[in-house]
């Protein structure tokens, strides 16, 4: 086999691969015992069948397509390697010559994978967040509790409807003098601000108190989701029964033995102190990290092909459908929830795409310059750590990426980790921040 690299633009290229008559007749030969074993020919045991029974049968250019594909396979991946080429595209074969006893000349021209140069990886530096908890913050903890434990009660009497409230109402909507379907309610709470009614219908139930009528004048929005009423201008018939408000439990050690294992309110207190503080160590070292590898992506030199970026939103667009059937959806309804189109999630996705690729080929360069291995401990891990977040076998998950032939591409994920991790061990300050 002999393989001519012809560049075509800056991303694309095409082989030239010249394939022995030899190579050829072998070929052929592959393809009359592939042909016998997979059909079934009266008189004859599967895959005894001679040459000129499956002609007869199949005609002999169905022979010599399969030879074609069995002779062009094997030469164009022989040619990928001996060049050193990574396609990213899907190969467009060209005939020249093919026939038996002759060489068979092809081309495959294809999109490869682009080069990257690589700029300064080891001794990075980055910020790092500060990670100091506030006395506010964990009074907001605390104030989440409350608010999960407050009662409701109704207002004093001659209390008017305010911000966070709820107004519990009968309410009838009219559109020209008419009512119309789902414009009706009987004793709704109703919680001003949060939003769940026709934008300014809650504004104007404020300042209004139990007993007291109100009309409300709004307008549906022009993207509402009942067609027939989208955009449209109604009236509603409001009556306010009662106004009730949260009430909040007082923060004493009470409280404290209700809600948590501990026996004090300082106690509460410093176990949310703690937690906060975790938290937040643990953000800032994600953070720093992920400076760090962001910094070696962008000291780096890459042209990206187009073909990448655009497998890339198909990639996360499919992602985002099995997101979707997971939750008893589909990307139609994500559609239509969020006022959009596949169009229009695509230009969405395309720059989170393009960085996402970069860094993908960037940390992928890194392991080839560094000599990254990935051992099959990696792999046991990286497959017990999926089990883990999908709650499964890690047996079970190990079969079914060796079924759908993934187990390439869970060991480039891999490379791509332990790549990621070489950037951050070898930062500046590395060897201190370990030992501390």
């Amino acid at each position: 086999m002999n393989a001519t690299v012809n560049p075509v633009d800056q991303h694309k290229v095409t082989l030239d691969i010249t394939v022995p008559a030899k190579e050829v007749t072998s070929g052929v030969k592959q393809a009359v015992t592939r042909i016998a074993s997979q059909v079934n020919i009266p008189g004859f045991r599967k895959g005894k069948a001679p040459r000129k029974i499956l002609e007869m049968n199949f005609g002999k250019e169905a022979i010599l397509e399969e030879a074609f594909e069995i002779i062009a396979g094997k030469a164009y991946n022989e040619a990928l390697n001996a060049n050193d080429l990574t396609p990213v595209s899907e190969p467009e074969i060209e005939r020249i010559t093919f026939e038996e006893g002759k060489d068979l000349q092809f081309k495959a021209t294809f999109v490869k994978k682009p080069e990257v140069t690589l700029g300064d990886y080891k001794g990075l530096d980055a910020e790092k967040q500060d990670v100091t908890v506030t006395d506010e913050q964990v009074q907001a903890q605390l104030d989440t509790i409350r608010e999960q434990q407050a009662k409701m009660v109704v207002a004093e009497e001659g209390a008017t409807i305010q911000k966070d409230d709820f107004a519990v109402i009968d309410f009838a909507g009219f559109i020209d003098g008419k009512p119309f379907d789902g414009g009706e309610g009987k004793s709704y709470p109703l919680q001003i601000g949060s939003g769940s009614f026709i934008p300014g219908f809650e504004d104007q139930l404020i300042g209004a108190k139990a007993g007291d009528d109100v009309t409300v004048k709004v307008s549906f929005p022009e993207n509402y989701g009942m067609e027939a009423l989208a955009g449209k201008a109604a009236e509603f018939k409001c009556h306010v029964h009662d106004i009730k408000r949260k009430e909040l439990p007082e923060l004493t050690d009470a409280f404290a033995k209700e809600n948590s294992a501990y026996e004090t309110i300082d106690a509460l207190k410093a176990d949310l102190r703690a937690k906060l503080e975790e938290d937040a160590s643990h953000r800032a070292i994600d953070a720093y990290n992920g400076a760090l590898i962001q910094k070696a992506v962008e000291n780096a030199s890459v042209e990206i092909p187009e073909v990448m970026v655009d497998d890339r939103i198909e990639q996360m667009i499919q992602e985002l459908g099995m997101n979707m059937e997971s939750r008893g959806l589909s990307l139609d309804d994500y559609y239509k929830f969020s006022n959009k189109t596949e169009e229009d999630l695509r230009k969405e996705y395309r720059e989170t795409a393009a960085q996402n690729v970069r860094a993908d080929l960037v940390l992928e360069a890194i392991v080839k310059a560094e000599n990254i291995e990935v051992t099959p401990n990696d792999m046991n891990m990286e497959i017990f750590t999926m089990a883990q977040q999908f709650g499964a076998d890690p047996k079970e998950v190990f079969n079914i990426i060796t079924k759908e032939r993934r187990v390439p591409m869970l060991a480039a994920s891999v490379a791509r980790k332990k790549a990621a991790r070489f950037i951050v061990e070898n930062a500046k300050g590395a060897e201190a921040a370990k030992a501390e």
